[in-house]
């Protein structure tokens, strides 16, 4: 058991809220890497568990499969109010369609659990570095996935974003079930981008088999994604240049 202190209040019970970045090791924040070394029990989906496990040895790990979120924070949570110093792993970020948020929802019946999130990177940068520099100007992440987010409030975003000329990161673009939902998004945002408009993907970013693609807007929407992967959708000024994808700011050249 260690004791921590936070604004003058002493605690013996601490959660850390990490996200492990990509998925290799080499491409985690030192801090990320710093907090979990120092951590008794780690928690986590079993498919993040399995990229981090054997750097963590001697840990208690805590996993749980798919949509099972909420068991998964619930036994982060009671293992740091046992006195374990705990952290709740999500892929990417911490706080971007991951854990941080429902931790500090249930934490209300842990009021002698201190939490602290410690960010990673998230696919938009990491995906985005792999392609180039699609997102030097203004962009917008959208997720797919209508497990938690209506499908009509996810079409609304993304004409919003479509109009307003933002790149469009796709985060969740298809899975067995939605196998056709990137082809339905590409027929949304068609309806204000032209066709020609730069588009990329990256897939198994930091991972094994991982794997980029630049196309245009009309080959996207044929494309064959999982959700592993990562869709870019340029603006009306992204071109190609020397094979990167680039959306330029506007710097004089």
């Amino acid at each position: 058991m260690q004791l921590h202190v936070k604004n003058g209040v002493w605690f013996l019970n601490k959660l850390y809220v990490v996200g492990i970045g990509p998925g290799s090791y080499e491409q985690m924040t030192v801090k990320a890497c710093e907090t979990l070394k120092k951590c008794d029990v780690i928690a986590g989906y079993t498919v993040y568990i399995n990229l981090i496990k054997e750097y963590f040895a001697g840990k208690e790990f805590i996993e749980t499969p798919m949509k099972k979120e909420k068991d998964r924070c619930l036994a982060a949570l009671k293992s740091a109010h046992e006195g374990k110093t705990t952290a709740i792993i999500s892929s990417g970020d911490a706080e971007v369609y991951a854990m941080a948020g429902l931790i500090i929802e249930l934490s209300e019946n842990f009021k002698d659990v201190e939490i602290e999130i410690v960010p990673g990177i998230t696919a938009a940068l990491s995906g985005g570095a792999i392609l180039g520099s699609p997102i030097t100007s203004d962009f917008a992440v959208i997720s797919l996935s209508d497990l938690l987010t209506p499908w009509d409030t996810i079409e609304k975003r993304l004409r919003m974003a479509a109009e307003g000329d933002f790149v469009i990161c796709i985060y969740n673009p298809s899975s067995k079930k939605r196998h056709d939902y990137l082809k339905k998004a590409c027929k949304i945002i068609e309806q204000y981008r032209d066709k020609n408009t730069v588009c990329g993907i990256v897939k198994n970013i930091g991972r094994h088999g991982e794997e980029r693609k630049i196309m245009l807007l009309e080959s996207l929407e044929t494309y064959e994604a999982d959700m592993f992967t990562t869709v870019f959708v340029g603006n009306s000024k992204t071109k190609i240049i020397n094979g990167f994808m680039v959306t330029p700011r506007g710097y004089r050249i």
